[in-house]
């Protein structure tokens, strides 16, 4: 493999904000493609804005867009309708996640990309899908997660929560970028549509799964799951807190007998399957809880890998910052920025032979002039453009 990647030649036009589209292109070029990410000159993606915090970029905006170019374009004058075109003659894929109706007003809808720029994959990514009751709506990762019943299903019994990650945006994005990957593989052209709201709904397959089915709503648990048991997070001696789980019959009497020394728990019947101990969860959590409340943190992982059971050590963010795992296989680089190099992760992916181009956060309008000459506009042509607003 070279060391373009495997979409190198790939160009990537992107129409996005906030999240889920530009994780789905963030992927793409983290593979290689080129993104050229077409703004609104006045103030651009409005993930730029949401803080200030890394050297006056918003954070969101550093980890969604890195290695991108930055072209600033009035999409409602005919000058930048007209370079947003010529953009798509000599792209490959396009991908989008304005409000809903926006890429219709704009000559961009499916039908339209369909007649005019017959060889581009055009992906859409929107909250709700067409079709539906609640297409016309806004949506966001937190109303996505609480229409999808996600929220129901985290937090504690009676206290709902959101989960933290964006979820909903990034698995939408990178179920767009596996789309997009699927198309190229096959060489065909095509159109493609993900809502958040399908990919919630696919998410949360195992509570609706088991509901249908058994007629009982599943309640949150906090750190542990309705599923299996014993899985959770107990305090140790030391203040820390260890997770321990087990997702099986032999798992359990191993933990039992050789982690806890309970061997009345492993020999008692109403714990010898996995519905009996989601059942009865509540006397083995006390059970571990009291012998995990007697060692270190230190120990309790030490024993517990001894008797082959899995743990964690339960870590906030600033733990995860110095995280000597992350330290140890050298999964930091740094990016550049407006303000300055900063840190930033890998992509989980590794590939033999290929390093991620980890490109640098664009300012906004950055490549607008060199995309413009690159595109065949002469300096007069930019210069009139300039001054009539169509791009920045």
């Amino acid at each position: 493999m070279t060391n373009g990647g495997p979409l190198a030649g790939i160009t990537v036009v992107a129409l996005e904000q906030a999240v889920s589209a530009p994780m789905c292109t963030r992927t793409l070029g983290d593979f290689g493609a080129r993104v050229i990410k077409v703004e609104n000159p006045k103030g651009g993606d409005f993930a730029r804005h949401y803080d200030d915090v890394v050297g006056g970029l918003a954070a969101h905006f550093v980890w969604a867009n890195r290695g991108k170019e930055s072209v600033a374009l009035d999409l409602k004058s005919d000058g930048g309708q007209a370079v947003l075109h010529r953009l798509l003659e000599r792209a490959d894929v396009l991908v989008s996640n304005l409000t809903p109706g926006t890429t219709a007003k704009l000559g961009l809808a499916p039908a339209d990309l369909k007649v005019r720029h017959p060889d581009l994959i055009a992906v859409e990514i929107d909250g709700y899908g067409p079709g539906g009751p609640l297409s016309h709506k806004r949506a966001y990762d937190l109303l996505v997660q609480a229409e999808s019943g996600a929220c129901s299903v985290t937090g504690s019994p009676g206290a709902p929560a959101k989960p933290g990650p964006p979820v909903a945006d990034v698995c939408s994005g990178l179920y767009a970028a596996l789309s997009v990957l699927a198309l190229l593989y096959a060489r065909r052209p095509g159109q493609v549509a993900v809502s958040l709201l399908d990919t919630m709904a696919e998410l949360m397959g195992y509570p609706l799964t088991y509901t249908r089915h058994s007629g009982v709503e599943q309640q949150p648990l906090g750190m542990s799951s309705p599923a299996v048991s014993p899985y959770g997070a107990f305090r140790t001696a030391d203040g820390q807190t260890v997770v321990l789980g087990t997702t099986n019959d032999r798992e359990w009497q191993r933990l039992a007998m050789e982690l806890i020394g309970r061997p009345d728990l492993a020999d008692d019947e109403r714990f010898r399957t996995n519905a009996g101990r989601v059942e009865h969860r509540e006397v083995l959590d006390a059970a571990i809880g009291a012998w995990c409340g007697r060692y270190d943190l230190a120990c309790v992982q030490e024993r517990a890998d001894a008797a082959g059971i899995g743990n964690a050590r339960y870590n906030t963010v600033t733990d995860v910052l110095g995280h000597p795992h992350l330290d140890a296989r050298d999964r930091w680089r740094e990016v550049g920025t407006p303000s300055g190099p900063v840190p930033a992760l890998l992509p989980p992916p590794v590939i033999a032979g290929f390093d991620p181009p980890m490109g640098a956060i664009p300012a906004l309008g950055e490549h607008t002039g060199a995309v413009l000459a690159e595109l065949g506009y002469a300096q007069p042509e930019i210069a009139a453009l300039r001054a009539r607003g169509a791009v920045r």
